[in-house]
């Protein structure tokens, strides 16, 4: 792996804006605008490096999926913070009849540098984004300034694919994609709007709108749509956690679809994603593979032999938090400090430098393959809302 600089193209803003990245600019807290796409580098790998990282994210998702089967089978709800029988229940049942259910995609934070094994840092299987600048902006800027070159990048065609194999899992009348208007970026509405494109390109029948805009129809006790139609299935780029909890929480867990017909609203992701999307995961999974290459020791009881003398150091992360927000660094020696509110306790495994740059590697998966590859770059320890994505070629 290899950072070079590069002059970025005339009208850059403009030629990814009609691609799809509406959000090229960040608002810095000082007012300021900065490019969010970053074409004045990019990152080089190898073909075998690629293959490697490759080989790598199917295992882990393969490890996930049997710590998912884990906390099912041993009932470690509560280590997630799930803690409504309910809820908990219905979560289990959704994991049971997972291949009556769609599922989708989900991006892997890894830490690598170029030497060495990757390192697992989280797996967001819910709602991950960034998903329109890896797979449309970074292809066609190879394109043009790489033409004949390669890219880990199979994300349009793998999620078409994906599309159209499980269509025969969804209920009749058409696939809802519905973002929050809380978004004023623009990024949620993007990344739903290309997601309802493949699925269009798949031949189904779609309809975006906001997930405010969904109604409860008291008469039939279900969701309906805008045009006053039932919500039969809806992609919904919201947090299972949000979908639980707001007004509306008990309506979902009466009408969820769990496959079999139980229901009347199939939700993309499914409930059983809740697994997989909490930081508690990241636990799990070391005490299911202790010692791990790619893993980081991790922990929901504090930060054990991390902290103090001799210790690493650590990281505490919120079990839902995202872009960064709650996540506090502690350094090799620090003493342990435990936090009120449940969290993971994973050591501390500072991002790569590079030309002082923190680089984290966004490995997707669409259905259970690997399939492509984003890089964001902070200027902190700490990936936020003010990182950069920057594209990558394989030479």
């Amino acid at each position: 792996m290899e950072r070079r600089t590069i002059e970025p193209r005339p009208g850059w803003q403009e030629t990814v804006e009609s691609q799809g990245l509406v959000y090229p600019l960040t608002r810095y807290p000082d007012g300021s605008l900065r490019p969010y796409w970053d074409e004045s580098a990019y990152y080089v790998f190898s073909l075998p490096e690629v293959e490697a990282l490759e080989e790598t994210v199917e295992e882990l998702h393969t490890m996930c999926l049997a710590a998912a089967a884990h906390i099912v089978e041993q009932d470690r709800f509560a280590d997630l913070s799930i803690t409504d029988p309910r809820l908990a229940s219905l979560v289990a049942e959704s994991w049971r009849r997972r291949d009556e259910l769609p599922s989708l995609y989900g991006r892997f934070d890894l830490r690598y540098d170029g030497s060495g094994p990757a390192k697992m840092l989280e797996y967001n299987a819910d709602t991950p984004t960034s998903l329109v600048e890896a797979a449309s902006p970074q292809w066609f800027w190879m394109e043009e300034r790489f033409p004949g070159a390669d890219q880990w990048n199979s994300l349009h065609e793998r999620l078409v694919d994906a599309w159209k194999r499980q269509a025969r899992l969804l209920p009749p009348g058409p696939l809802h994609f519905a973002h929050s208007d809380g978004d004023e970026a623009g990024e949620d509405l993007m990344t739903v709007a290309y997601l309802r494109e493949t699925a269009d390109q798949a031949g189904l029948d779609t309809h975006a709108l906001s997930v405010e805009d969904i109604g409860w129809d008291r008469l039939s006790g279900r969701f309906v749509d805008d045009r006053l139609r039932f919500l039969r299935s809806c992609f919904k780029l919201y947090p299972w956690e949000w979908l639980t909890t707001d007004r509306f929480g008990p309506q979902v867990l009466e009408t969820l679809d769990n496959g079999g017909g139980s229901g009347t609203t199939c939700w993309i992701e499914p409930a059983w994603k809740m697994l997989l999307s909490n930081k508690a995961l990241l636990a799990i999974l070391w005490e299911l593979y202790p010692g791990h290459p790619n893993l980081l020791p991790a922990y929901l009881d504090g930060p054990r032999e991390l902290a103090g003398p001799g210790g690493a150091g650590y990281v505490s992360k919120p079990l839902l938090g995202r872009e960064g927000a709650g996540v506090d660094l502690y350094g090799p020696g620090s003493p342990p400090v435990l936090r009120e509110e449940p969290c993971c306790y994973q050591e501390l495994a500072p991002l790569p430098d590079v030309d002082g740059n923190r680089v984290v590697l966004g490995a997707w998966v669409v259905e259970d393959e690997a399939a492509g590859l984003g890089i964001r770059e902070s200027a902190g320890p700490v990936t936020d809302e003010y990182a950069r994505f920057l594209p990558h070629v394989i030479l």
